[in-house]
Order: C-alpha cells, then structure tokens, then sequence
C-alpha cells in the first residue's frame, strides 16, 4: 500500500524482483507481499492454503506497489493481497469512489490486463484519525466533524506523506473543514502511538487493524463523509494463474478474513517471542481447517 509501506531502496526492490524471475518455474505460483507485515502475514495466509491443496508455491516480499504492480504484469510474480481502495488511487488518481462496494465495482473496471482481482474480503484496513479516550471524553467527540471545529488548537501526527496525500490532510481539511495547528511527521506506527499517548500529538493517522488501538484505550472517530475510501483486503493476481482451483482456494480464505481476526493476527506476530508470519498463518489456516 502506497500509503502505509515505507519507502524501499530502488536498488533493493530491482534485486529482489530480478531474484524473483531468475529461473522460475512455471509450475509454480509466486506469492508477492509488500514490504510490510500484515502484507507479509496475509501473504503467507494466501500461500499456505494454497500448498494445502497441492498448488506449487514460492514467496516473494517486493517493496512499494510501484515495483510490485509491474512485477505482476510482467509475470515475474503471480499473486499479492491488496487493499482495494489504495490500489484503485494508485490506477486511477481520479477516482471519487468510497464504499465498499462502488470501491470494489470501479476496481474491477480499472484493473489492467493481464491482471484480475478476486473476491474482496470482508476484512478491512484504513486509516483513521484517532484519539485519546480522555481527549474523546472531555471534548465529547466521537466523529472528525466533531473534532473540526478544534483543529486549528491541535497538533496532528502521521506518516510524512500523510501530509500531501489526497485524503490526508488536503481531503481532511476539504471534506471537513479542519485544518490543524500542526503537522509533525512520525516514521512508524510505535512513534506515533507514543506521540499520541504522551500527548506530543493530540490527534492521529492509525490503521484500523492496528491493537495499539485497543491496548491503548484510543477512539479510532466516525468518518460520516467517507473521507477515507473502502480497503478491503483483495487478491490482485495475474490472470494466467488464476485458474478455477486457485480461485476456489483464495475466495474460501478472503471470505473467512474478518477486521477483527487481522486485529487478531497483528498482535499474534507482534508478540513478545516475534514469530514468523508463515507461522502465524500455519495456526490459523489449521484451526479453520484451511491447511
């Protein structure tokens, strides 16, 4: 996701895709992630409950979507998870479109040959402007447009490009008229839940899926006018590789994924012990009989 993996190395990107291409099998169905772990966790997902049903398969983590969406179309791999909202921006920057379904509708009619997307999931990651629980609290807000009418007192923080983003500050500021005091960029997820819990920052950009949210007590706020658009989790795969069987496979897991479960996931491999996202994903495709 554009909007949420930090930028990799070019130099480190072009390796990996050139190691990704060297010698393959055809046989073989290649597995892409973005360089990020719940990508890398839902990848695995994909992969393990397709190696259940005997579909050769091979792994592949390939950085930003700008080297992972030409890596499909070239055929250097076949399959990665998505988020339908993101990569509709990504293929159509005028694209207005904002629930799940007309998100997910307009993807189907962008998406370029030779490539498809696959059932979305109902499971969802997007961002949100969240809060303290005591700031929700004392100032009796539950939605951005409750907050607006304070932004000009608050610091906001997030990633950098949360700053330039059509949906970020420029689409919260035209969509509800809150324009903050400040902007402090934060490079990673744990910088700006400190920021946020110590105060430095009084409002925030977090991923719905993240646990901080709920181990943190924070108010994740309403978006009553769909500033931020529908990301539901969806295979974007060559179309070549995209036979009934694999589709049978990957529609059965994306309709089992759920926001709560991907809650549920990224505080598995965010544990004190650190386990692999392949084994992450083992435990949960055994327990729903998927692998």
């Amino acid at each position: 996701m554009n909007r949420r993996i930090t930028a990799l190395i070019a130099a480190l990107g072009v390796a990996g895709l050139a190691l990704v291409g060297c010698g393959r099998d055809s046989d073989t169905l290649w597995v892409g992630s973005a360089d990020f772990t719940e990508s890398k966790l839902i990848a695995e997902i994909y992969a393990g409950a397709l190696r259940a049903k005997g579909i050769k398969v091979e792994r592949a983590s390939l950085g930003t979507r700008e080297a992972y969406v030409p890596a499909l179309r070239d055929g250097s791999i076949d399959l990665i998870p998505d988020y339908t909202g993101t990569l509709l921006q990504f293929l159509n920057k005028k694209a207005e479109e904002t629930t799940p379904d007309a998100v997910y509708e307009a993807l189907k009619r962008t998406v370029p040959a030779p490539l498809t997307v696959l059932d979305r999931s109902p499971a969802e990651d997007k961002d949100a402007v969240v809060v303290t629980k005591a700031f929700a609290q004392r100032n009796n807000v539950r939605s951005i447009a409750d907050l607006a009418p304070m932004c000009g007192d608050l610091v906001f923080g997030g990633p950098s490009e949360f700053q330039q983003r059509a949906d970020g500050m420029p689409g919260i500021e035209r969509t509800y008229g809150c324009k903050f005091r400040e902007f402090r960029a934060l490079d990673t997820g744990p910088v700006t839940v400190k920021a946020l819990a110590d105060d430095t920052v009084q409002a925030a950009d977090i991923f719905t899926t993240n646990p901080a949210i709920e181990e943190n007590e924070f108010i994740a706020l309403d978006d009553p006018k769909n500033n931020f658009a529908a990301q539901n989790v969806v295979p974007l795969i060559n179309s070549e590789k995209a036979t009934p069987r694999a589709r049978e496979i990957l529609n059965q897991v994306s309709a089992k994924l759920t926001t709560e479960l991907l809650i549920e996931l990224n505080r598995a491999v965010n544990a004190a012990d650190k386990p692999h996202t392949r084994t992450v994903a083992k435990e949960w495709l055994t327990a729903n009989g998927l692998g």
